[in-house]
């Protein structure tokens, strides 16, 4: 029995050890699993700080395209209104006759270049009044319109885009019938 004993005795010890190393084992892979999702929980915060930064800098880049393109904007329409009374000159040259020869070719170049900038004239003869786009230096009363009406374009209007650089300047007409001069001033005494 002895031998059985001995054998019996030495397989648990085997069985021992061997269950010691499983527990090493099984120790070691906890540890490097709590490693492995360590390193896995910094590389996706690493991951989310590399996104917000990327984020950043697209929206940093489109803020300073928007920004360069309010200045350009800004330039321009600053450029052009310096030369609305240029261009009124042109226009009452133009009215009058005067406008001949080379002054012609270069009063011309010199629109075509305005509106290449964007530069739109506007006001109409007839047109509704809108106080956003006209300014009223004269004031009637007619029966021959149905709401104030820009009846005369005393100077037109420009704009750059929506943007408007000087407003049309209109003789405008309400409907009614037209006051007798002094008709309301008569006082008794």
């Amino acid at each position: 029995m002895s031998d059985e004993y001995a054998a019996e005795t030495a397989r648990e010890g085997e069985g021992e050890r061997a269950n010691l190393a499983v527990t090493e084992l099984l120790a070691k892979l906890a540890e490097r699993t709590n490693e492995l999702q360590g390193v896995q929980a910094e590389m996706a915060e690493r991951t989310a700080d590399l996104q917000r930064l990327q984020a950043e800098y697209i929206n940093y880049k489109k803020r300073v395209e928007r920004d360069r393109q309010a200045v350009k904007d800004s330039a321009v329409a600053t450029a052009l209104t310096e030369l609305l009374p240029v261009l009124d000159d042109i226009g009452r040259a133009r009215e009058h006759g005067e406008l001949a020869g080379g002054f012609k070719s270069v009063a011309e170049s010199l629109e075509s270049a305005a509106v290449k900038l964007g530069l739109t004239s506007y006001g109409e003869h007839g047109e509704p009044f809108d106080p956003k786009l006209h300014e009223a230096l004269m004031h009637s009363y007619s029966p021959d319109v149905a709401e104030p009406t820009a009846v005369r374009i005393l100077q037109p209007g420009y704009k750059v885009g929506d943007r408007i650089l000087r407003p049309a300047r209109v003789a405008v007409a309400e409907p009614g019938e037209p006051e007798e001069p002094g008709a309301g001033t008569a006082r008794r005494r």
